[in-house]
């Protein structure tokens, strides 16, 4: 529902509040009066635009994470809880801190109101049409700390590499046996010969102080690799079994049968594996391919993206951004990144990730949950 239908749905005294937000002049006691003061407030694109612009940014990290959120309607504990989220640094002088003066806040803003129904009484929705102007105008604001760059003389698109190398490491399995560890993971002559085959060449992961949390095999194989092996994993085209890693039947099949993956299913496959550490990744893929359709120095992406990524344990929002997102994306054929002389790092949207990022919505109750430790 848009805000007309929603606030000819609420109660006089919740535009009462709304009213006062905006400073609205007009019949406190009659409902049409309260309706009609309110749209032409708020329909006010300096008004709006003001709103937004005095949110603080933990603020505009709630926003953003209901903004791409394609379901209607979100219970209290939900966006308490995403509220919360939104909070990343805690201060002993926040001891009376409620995360419901932040649910309280929109709502006299008319940015939340509750559902009218029987059903949806006890829930809160977001009127349809100031979602598309939240995003318009966060948009225009991002767009401000763009820096826009030429086009380099070199840049790396790996279009659908992974695609081709799902289907190497397929093949790899089919023309012989790999035996695992104890815990599983490849031997290194194994790995090294599976490394070898793929387009995209990867070094196998060094010893490090901590990897975990990006996948069931992050801590093992570099960071493409982990995923690859993941995602054949999760979508049962191998199996591990009595320290054999092997094809399943339906992994036989594909490769006997030549077939490549699905891009679109590889890139939902993506945000269901990496949205437990990064939760609002799928917003932060929708902002990269609106701020991003020509090339942009990668420095500017960051003033704008980092403030809504949370760090997770070692992995700071920076390295988060970089190695996790766009890295992952430029593997996935969804970003193409170069060097610019004067920019330094820039990256563009590919036409691929485009039409894959705008069609695609995976809901976050799809995330996989990793069991990970830092051994």
């Amino acid at each position: 529902m848009n805000l007309a239908d929603m606030l000819s749905y609420a109660d006089i005294h919740q535009l009462s509040r709304i009213a006062g937000t905006y400073n609205c002049e007009c019949n406190g006691h009659s409902k049409n009066e309260l309706i009609q003061s309110i749209l032409s407030t708020v329909g006010r694109r300096d008004i709006f635009d003001r709103q937004i612009g005095a949110l603080s940014t933990q603020d505009i990290r709630f926003l953003n994470s209901l903004l791409f959120d394609q379901r209607g309607s979100f219970s209290l504990e939900e966006l308490v809880a995403r509220v919360q989220q939104s909070r990343f640094e805690k201060e002993e002088t926040d001891a009376a801190w409620n995360p419901r003066d932040t649910i309280t806040r929109f709502k006299q803003l008319g940015w939340l109101f509750n559902g009218h129904s029987q059903q949806t009484k006890y829930l809160f929705q977001v009127p349809a049409d100031l979602k598309r102007r939240f995003v318009t105008s966060l948009t225009k604001r991002f767009e401000q700390q763009m820096d826009a760059a030429e086009e380099p003389p070199v840049y790396r698109d790996e279009q659908k590499l992974i695609l081709d190398d799902i289907a190497n490491f397929l093949l790899f399995l089919r023309d012989q046996e790999v035996m695992l560890t104890s815990d599983n993971a490849m031997y290194k002559r194994s790995l090294q010969q599976v490394l070898d085959r793929l387009a995209v060449r990867e070094e196998p992961v060094g010893k490090t102080a901590w990897r975990f949390g990006y996948g069931r095999m992050f801590r093992e194989y570099p960071n493409r690799f982990s995923f690859i092996y993941d995602y054949c994993y999760y979508n049962d085209l191998v199996t591990e079994h009595h320290q054999v890693l092997a094809l399943t039947e339906q992994g036989l099949t594909r490769v006997n049968e030549g077939g490549k993956e699905d891009p679109v299913q590889v890139y939902r496959f993506w945000l269901r594996l990496y949205k437990g550490p990064i939760p609002h990744l799928q917003s932060i893929a929708q902002w990269l391919n609106r701020l991003c359709k020509g090339w942009v120095t990668f420095d500017s992406v960051k003033r704008a993206l980092v403030p809504l990524i949370r760090p997770f344990y070692y992995d700071t929002p920076d390295s988060i951004l970089e190695q996790r997102v766009v890295q992952m994306m430029m593997h996935l054929g969804l970003l193409r990144i170069g060097e610019e002389e004067r920019g330094g790092r820039v990256i563009q949207v590919t036409k691929l990730g485009s039409s894959i990022i705008e069609g695609t919505y995976v809901p976050d109750e799809e995330k996989i949950v990793l069991p990970f430790d830092n051994r």
